[in-house]
């Protein structure tokens, strides 16, 4: 692997079951910074984290050892499990079963973060659902409506 080299961003987007509102102001100021222990720990860099009280959106560099799928299980479940051990009123919290991840070439990292950063105002006009669905659009991949929550 010495002479190996990898460019590997993806976007993450995923909710919390059934878009329940868990993740308060006070909650993501500290999940967020999780997310990259998480990383660091699994050696994969978080950019950039960010969201609303329903779901969350991450900005990953991956390298050539993980999977987009074992990344995202790392950032889940360790964040779960952090959550309701940190939490005691949140044993119920869960994330959505599924996710979306979504390639982003280094011209549009600079974008990306901006996207990410300005969540809470993005939210004020539009759902987590239709937001997903334009996500899902402009990247051209094929859904049905009835699988997405």
């Amino acid at each position: 692997m010495g002479n190996s080299y990898i460019s590997c961003y993806v976007h993450y987007v995923f909710s919390t079951k059934k878009q329940r509102k868990w993740l308060k102001p006070e909650i993501r100021e500290q999940l967020y910074p999780y997310f990259g222990g998480i990383g660091r720990e699994k050696k994969f860099k978080l950019i950039k984290a960010g969201g609303v009280e329903d779901h969350s959106h991450l900005l990953v560099s991956l390298p050539s050892t993980i999977t987009i799928a074992q990344a995202i299980q790392y950032l889940k479940g360790g964040s779960s499990k952090w959550i309701h051990e940190k939490f005691q009123d949140m044993m119920d919290f869960s994330w959505q079963e599924g996710y979306g991840a979504f390639s982003i070439g280094v011209s549009q990292l600079e974008n990306t973060i901006n996207y990410i950063n300005r969540q809470v105002e993005h939210h004020k006009k539009k759902t987590f659902r239709e937001e997903f669905i334009e996500i899902l659009n402009y990247h051209g991949i094929a859904f049905e409506e009835k699988y997405l929550l």
